[in-house]
């Protein structure tokens, strides 16, 4: 029976290949894109992606239902939230200007499986939003003709009544997905030129509404007698910054387009920030000039604005308004469709996915084949699918990757820089560089000894520490954490910050509803759970990290990421029980994927170290006395049966 047990090396070399990172390029300005987008570029990108029907619905809906005019502040804070999971994004936008956003940031961070199942989710994310807003923008553009079209294909057509099917086939969202798709297809100059005009239109119907808004705006109606302007209190607030969170989803494709920028190093903060603020001031601006102009209480949720300017004795402006929010939705559905065949590029081109979508056309310069194909799956989805009861799941994809982001920035924060070391040839001499490498705590292999003795005191003689090292102000009271590999506490100390999060999430959200706890048990459990977060705060940061002065960094490390974290994981708790069991069936769907071919196909595999045959070799450690950092170690290979084992007494001598 022991036999058909793994063998424990087994299954530390099968731990070893899913925890494995991606080695990145020396030049990593080189690509098979089109480097042709300015920060104008990705800015509106941005915007697209955030700026979409949400601004002409959503405000509506949380200042009725959730906050009243206090929905201003609820944008605010979810403004501020939304920031620093964009700082994130930005600083690995600068650092690593590579295709594929979260996926690409997980994967060389903190592995391989935790990277494939981000770009997983975030695949079936951009899917189901893209098909979502299809049809959305087909409903929309319905009610303007009355539903003359819906009305026509259910006489023509027919209905269905088929759980998870929609109630009838919507062709118009389709084709406008097709539509899309076709254009994409022509190239990084083409998306950019059409996503320019929809953003100037949509942006120019902003402008409008506010300059009318603030002119038709009545004051008496934030007055006591309307409510007040906030009249669900604290409580409206807090579930209004819940929904509002999800309108600033959409900054991450300008991470997705880092390997089509110019100097992706200045633009895509610059991008990011600019694009944030500018649909965090719309959205604010809106809510203002819309609670202004009509009573919050009297608002309609489905069409706010337009049903506004219409009580108001403007009805023509309602036009306006639709035109703007199918502009918008026009974004929403470019940043989509652009993004989605970029992350399945990056996957394939790494070997986690199928090697067809790797491939680039050389004249338009982008992945046409995962374009068309997922242009397809999603003009499906928009046809025939009833997209209502999956949309909450767009939610937990996004705040995992933000999630996965966050935590994978302080672990490659105080991580040491890897440099590629070429492997020499079968019976050649080592590298130069290998004797002379920089001090980078990693292991170092030498073949002779007065190149160790001379390395050693010039280790010893530098007061310089690197990356993921003890602080010298901590040493004389953590002393004890001074011997392991650098950046190997930080690492645990992350893992575990984050399952104090969940707890303490878990707490907050299901302590006295779903679990029952007794006052002084919920209250212990909090004040626990919250030490164990500020303690591996504290040890995070009595920690050496990186200080670049050429790259974006985002300030307050790790504390603002460690923020970010707890938020998102306090907003995926908050979603439906239904809502973590698709997610569950996904994950199942996305381990047999990577397990069946993955794993197999991974270009990791190929840089995997082969044993070679040395006469002695000599290890330096990264800390200790001189005995203890100068080892000898023996050759792998072992000697023949009878032969004397010459390299053995060499090393004795």
């Amino acid at each position: 029976m022991a036999r058909w047990l793994p063998r424990s090396t087994d299954l530390t070399r099968f731990c070893q290949k899913l925890n494995r990172v991606k080695t990145l390029e020396d030049d990593m300005m080189e690509t098979s894109f089109n480097r042709c987008l300015s920060t104008i570029d990705l800015t509106l990108l941005g915007i697209g992606g955030m700026v979409g029907s949400g601004l002409y619905v959503l405000t509506g809906t949380v200042a009725k239902e959730i906050a009243g005019p206090a929905v201003i502040v609820s944008f605010i804070i979810a403004g501020f939230a939304s920031l620093l999971a964009a700082l994130c994004y930005a600083e690995f936008g600068a650092r690593v200007p590579k295709t594929g956003s979260a996926y690409m940031f997980t994967y060389v961070s903190m592995g391989e499986i935790w990277a494939f199942l981000i770009g997983w989710n975030v695949l079936l994310e951009y899917m189901i939003g893209g098909a979502a807003v299809a049809r959305a923008w087909s409903g929309y553009l319905d009610s303007i003709f009355n539903h003359k079209i819906k009305n026509f294909t259910e006489t023509h057509v027919g209905t269905w009544q088929v759980p998870f099917l929609a109630h009838y086939p919507d062709f118009l969202a389709a084709a406008i997905l097709l539509v899309a798709t076709a254009f994409i297809s022509f190239g990084a100059k083409v998306s950019s030129w059409l996503n320019h005009l929809f953003s100037a239109i949509s942006m120019g119907i902003v402008l409008f509404i506010l300059i009318m808004g603030f002119v038709l705006m009545q004051p008496k109606n934030w007055s006591a007698q309307e409510g007040g302007f906030a009249p669900y209190g604290l409580s409206g607030i807090m579930a209004g910054t819940a929904t509002c969170f999800y309108a600033f989803v959409g900054f991450d494709v300008i991470a997705a387009s880092s390997e089509e920028a110019r100097n992706p190093q200045r633009a895509v903060p610059r991008a990011i920030a600019f694009s944030l603020g500018l649909a965090t001031g719309a959205y604010i601006l809106v809510s203002v000039v819309l609670t202004l102009m009509v009573p919050w209480h009297t608002l309609d949720p489905d069409s706010a604005l337009a049903d506004a300017f219409y009580r108001r004795g403007y009805a023509w402006a309602g036009f306006l308004v639709a035109a703007g929010s199918i502009c918008a939705m026009n974004t929403v559905l470019l940043s989509n469709l652009f993004s989605l065949p970029r992350i399945v590029y990056a996957m394939a081109e790494d070997g986690l996915f199928f090697q067809i979508f790797s491939r680039v056309h050389p004249r338009t310069q982008v992945p046409v084949i995962g374009i068309v194909v997922f242009g397809l799956l999603m003009a499906l989805l928009a046809l025939v699918f009833d997209l209502e009861a999956l949309v909450q799941f767009l939610s937990i994809g996004t705040l995992l990757a933000y999630t996965f982001v966050a935590a994978s920035v302080i672990v490659l924060r105080f991580q040491q820089q890897k440099v590629n070391v070429p492997v020499p040839a079968a019976g050649g001499q080592p590298h130069p560089e290998a004797h002379e490498g920089p001090s980078t705590g990693e292991l170092k292999e030498y073949e002779s000894f007065s190149d160790k003795l001379q390395l050693v005191d010039r280790d010893k003689s530098k007061e310089h520490r690197e990356p993921g090292q003890l602080k010298a102000a901590f040493e004389p009271y953590l002393e004890f954490l001074s011997d392991f590999y650098p950046g190997e506490v930080v690492t645990v100390a992350v893992v575990t910050l984050m399952v104090s999060a969940i707890c303490l999430c878990s707490i907050l959200v299901f302590g006295n509803t779903h679990l029952h706890l007794p006052t002084w048990s919920y209250y212990l459990l909090l004040v626990l759970f919250s030490l164990g977060f500020l303690l591996s705060l504290l040890l995070i940061s009595a920690h050496e990290q990186q200080h670049s002065t050429q790259t974006f960094q985002i300030p307050l490390v790790p504390l603002s990421p460690a923020l970010s974290i707890i938020l998102n994981i306090y907003l995926m708790l908050k979603l439906s029980y239904m809502t973590w069991l698709r997610f569950a069936v996904w994950l199942l769907l996305g381990l047999l994927v990577y397990f069946g071919y993955g794993i197999w196909h991974s270009k990791e595999n190929l840089r995997e170290p082969r044993p070679q045959r040395v006469s002695a070799r000599y290890v330096v450690f990264p800390g200790g006395s001189l005995e203890e950092r100068v080892q000898a170690v023996q050759p792998s290979p072992q000697p023949a049966a009878g032969l004397p084992d010459t390299d053995t007494n060499d090393c004795k001598r």
